[in-house]
């Protein structure tokens, strides 16, 4: 057994913990991170990179198969296994070699193995030999290690041996039906990408797709899916599961059946707390971790979290957004600096609330920022929506033959600012951030106005929002005029 001793103790080496050690180091601080896996985690290896590897090549073709001229140089079929192998050179063959150099030039330490707690500023490493290391933080221990996925108590769901999103990303063998257990974003990415193969996908939800967006978007997603030969069976129960010699069968709940090669869950997250040693320190195992907006845990003056373990906004770039807050503020605490932790303070994160991006990389793509309408009304905003067809963009027009999508804006009538934004569209991820700087800027509305979009691109949709939103707004005062008069 050996010990050491650190300014901050992180216990977890994904993406976002990286980012919480940087953040010390550069404000002075020694740092260690504690990695029983890979090092990069969930994002790196299993989720954001493979996933889209895996999504990119179909996703090209039909681009091109959408404009005349390039339409007819496209006749061949993907080529699963190229894509495949591009899909491992992109996540390194599952070797985290350049990302533990990565943090050897950072100045941060790494000691493999797994990390638990065992009392206030402590942690117990324990390696693969089974030998320990005993740590003691000077200032913060973070606890940063993810999620895993929910595989529900559905009778003989688990016997059958179901693929999570892991074994969906690192597939060696693309199966020639799968069945999908649930409608969110991890679920229709996988029913994009698998139906892009060739794949026979057949996905089962107990509501619609993508629940929790605005409801166009779940609607339009569904109707392109269909049209990529998924079977799509909404607002279904599944009663039992069962691993057969051919592969599974699935019995839905109104008598129904499904079979397939395989079947992947994809019905949500929880916490990887269990065996962090949380009950050393007063808390539950396996529980979420909420913490105040400065990263800490409640009652706690030493002990942080960040990502999906917080359950705030479980997406990595919302985790690397909290990291760099508590990287900063354990930074600023151990030295004595000020803290600022007011709302849209360095050492606060904010934009967890309302302000939180999101793409799904469907088919159509789907963007997203801050609040949804029902959410606004829901939080007691008074609102007003503006909707505009993106196809009708001149920007649209000359990208793809056919383009089809949807733009909706929420505004705050009292403020005059925007709340949130969705756009439904090929590829519209790439113009989020905009309405991400809006969202968070607090921009008004007349301000906004004289923000000019390049002609002809699809980003002129936001000049035709405003216009939408100032018409809108135009006709409801006459209206209102009118009935005050009467």
């Amino acid at each position: 057994m050996s010990s050491s001793e650190y300014d901050v103790v992180i216990i977890g080496g994904g993406a976002v913990a990286e980012n919480v050690a940087e953040r010390a180091v550069q404000g002075g601080l020694t740092a260690v991170l504690i990695e029983h896996e890979l090092v990069g985690g969930e994002c790196s290896f299993w989720a954001c990179i493979p996933s889209k590897a895996l999504l990119r090549p179909a996703q090209t073709v039909r681009a091109a198969q959408s404009v005349d001229g390039a339409a007819e140089a496209v006749t061949g079929e993907i080529d699963v296994a190229a894509v495949l192998r591009r899909r491992d050179r992109l996540v390194y063959d599952w070797s985290d070699q350049s990302q533990v150099d990565w943090v050897d030039g950072a100045g941060i330490d790494l000691i493999r193995g797994h990390g638990q707690l065992v009392g206030e500023k402590r942690v117990s490493v324990t390696a693969a030999d089974g030998s320990t290391t005993q740590l003691t933080a000077r200032s913060a221990v973070v606890i940063s290690t993810g999620s895993d996925p929910v595989v529900p108590d559905t009778p003989g769901l688990r016997d059958s041996e179901p693929w999570t999103s892991r074994d969906a990303t690192s597939v060696k063998d693309v199966p020639s039906s799968l069945a999908i257990l649930g409608g969110g974003v991890v679920g229709c990415e996988m029913a994009t990408a698998y139906a892009g193969f060739g794949c026979a996908v057949t996905l089962i939800s107990r509501g619609g797709l993508l629940a929790n967006m605005e409801p166009f978007a779940g609607e339009m997603l569904a109707e392109a899916l269909r049209k990529q030969g998924v079977t799509l069976l909404l607002d279904t129960e599944v009663a039992r599961v069962e691993r057969t010699a051919d592969g599974v069968r699935v019995e839905l709940g109104d008598g129904g059946t499904v079979t397939a090669d395989e079947i992947l869950v994809a019905t949500g997250r929880k916490p990887r707390t269990g065996a962090v040693g949380l009950e050393t320190v007063g808390l539950k195992p396996g529980d979420w971790l909420p913490t105040d907006d400065t990263m800490r845990l409640p009652g706690f003056d030493w002990l942080y979290a960040v990502g999906d373990v917080t359950h705030r906004a479980l997406l990595t770039h919302q985790g690397k957004y909290q990291a760099r807050i508590a990287g900063d503020v354990i930074a600023a605490r151990a030295n004595g600096d000020e803290v600022f932790d007011g709302p849209w303070g360095q050492h606060v994160a904010t934009a967890d609330h309302e302000s939180v991006p999101q793409v799904t990389f469907t088919e159509p793509e789907i963007a997203s920022i801050g609040l949804t309408e029902s959410a606004a009304r829901a939080a007691g905003y008074t609102v007003s929506v503006a909707d505009y067809d993106i196809g009708w963009v001149a920007g649209a027009v000359v990208r793809a033959d056919g383009y089809t999508g949807k733009a909706r804006m929420v505004v705050d009538d009292d403020r005059r600012v925007v709340l949130g934004a969705t756009l439904v569209g090929p590829d519209v991820g790439d113009m989020l951030h905009a309405a991400t700087t809006a969202v968070v800027g607090q921009v008004p509305i007349d301000r906004l106005w004289h923000a000019v979009p390049s002609y002809p691109t699809v980003s002129e949709i936001w000049l035709r929002l405003l216009e939408t939103y100032r018409l809108n707004a135009r006709k409801a005062a006459r209206e209102a005029a009118e009935q005050k008069e009467s």
